[in-house]
């Protein structure tokens, strides 16, 4: 295999000014530079990413802890983070904590273990040990999708205060938007299938659900709020609850993407159709949601952005380690279909073929 010594040798520079460009640790002429990239291109120099994390203190290497990975959701999250690390020179290790609070403590020490420059984490619903490693050793990170309570403006200054950047979607208006719409459609019992509880995305979209419903005029009534924690199985078990009331909802908004196949299975099983029956609207949008009949009127959240930010944001955190902590909310949007009730949208005039 080709050595730096030989890079050095072919580009007519010394090895330090080869290190220099490889580390990007000092400032290198162009011409010199490109000298140096040629010759690494001729000779299939392939540069050895230990010694370059010695001389650098970086390994330019990314931990990413999320759950569910399957999730469509964290997958386009995924999506985004790696193509935003490439990007920057970065690779990527991840880990699956299954929304376990132990198994994500234990995941984010080995991440950590293998040296990653920094860590994006979506936290679980207990995450009072995560945060604790995170602080007692400093780790740069960012927490993703779901939120901790951090102090406006914390730093590096305040030892015992958590210090962690934030990227994540709007959750309270859109969800309030969904049960608007449903009560403009003439709904007066609008049930809503939440999150797994401790999550701040379920405590979010509840506060939503509830803000749309005062909104409307509507009154809250318990029985119509029930937790399928954030998994199609447990919402296929609360949606059979809600058909099973006295008095059932005629509206339903679901809370994430797997809570909204759950509902629908439930729904099916009863021999219920969507919107005759009982409207559906859902927080989250995927790939499938206008395939199926009807359409899926959905929240769409902007998850590979919500990656790609998270990476920007972790970047900035390790070039000035002491900056305070910030939360980053992206918007999302509304996307209007026909589960909803609401007949299919007719192309302008112009539009027709």
């Amino acid at each position: 295999m080709p050595t730096m010594t030989d890079v050095a040798r072919h580009a007519g520079v010394s090895v330090a000014t080869v290190s220099h460009v490889l580390n990007d640790t000092r400032p290198v002429l162009p011409h010199t530079r490109q000298a140096v990239l040629d010759a690494i291109e001729v000779l299939g120099y392939t540069p050895n990413t230990l010694a370059r994390s010695l001389v650098t203190a970086r390994t330019r290497s990314i931990g990413l802890a999320v759950s569910a990975i399957s999730n469509p959701y964290f997958t386009e999250i995924l999506q985004g983070v790696e193509a935003s690390a490439l990007e920057h020179g970065y690779g990527l290790l991840i880990a699956d904590p299954h929304d376990d609070p132990e198994h994500e403590r234990t995941v984010v020490q080995l991440l950590h273990e293998r040296r990653v420059d920094g860590m994006i984490v979506a936290p679980s619903a207990e995450p009072s040990a995560l945060l604790a490693y995170l602080t007692r050793h400093r780790v740069p990170a960012v927490l993703l999708d779901r939120t901790v309570d951090t102090p406006a403006g914390a730093s590096a200054e305040v030892d015992d205060a958590p210090r962690f950047d934030q990227v994540c979607a709007e959750n309270t208006e859109p969800m309030s938007r969904l049960v608007t719409h449903l009560a403009e459609r003439g709904h007066r019992r609008i049930a809503l299938v939440a999150g797994l509880p401790g999550l701040s995305t379920t405590a979010e979209r509840i506060s939503g659900y509830r803000l749309g419903l005062a909104a409307a005029g509507l009154p809250y009534d318990e029985r119509l709020l029930v937790h399928g924690d954030s998994a199609s199985e447990g919402a296929q078990r609360a949606t059979a609850g809600l058909l099973s009331l006295a008095v059932p909802p005629t509206a339903l908004v679901t809370g994430n993407n797997a809570m909204t196949i759950g509902a629908l299975r439930a729904l099916r099983d009863r021999g219920r159709s969507v919107p005759e029956d009982l409207a559906l609207c859902c927080f989250d949008d995927f790939a499938w949601a206008d395939l199926f009949s009807p359409r899926l009127t959905a929240i769409a959240q902007p998850s590979r952005e919500i990656g790609a930010v998270a990476v920007r944001v972790l970047l900035e955190r390790l070039d000035a380690p002491r900056r305070p902590a910030r939360t980053v909310r992206l918007p999302c949007a509304f996307v209007h279909r026909t589960s909803c009730g609401c007949p299919e949208e007719q192309p302008e005039e112009g539009d027709r073929p």
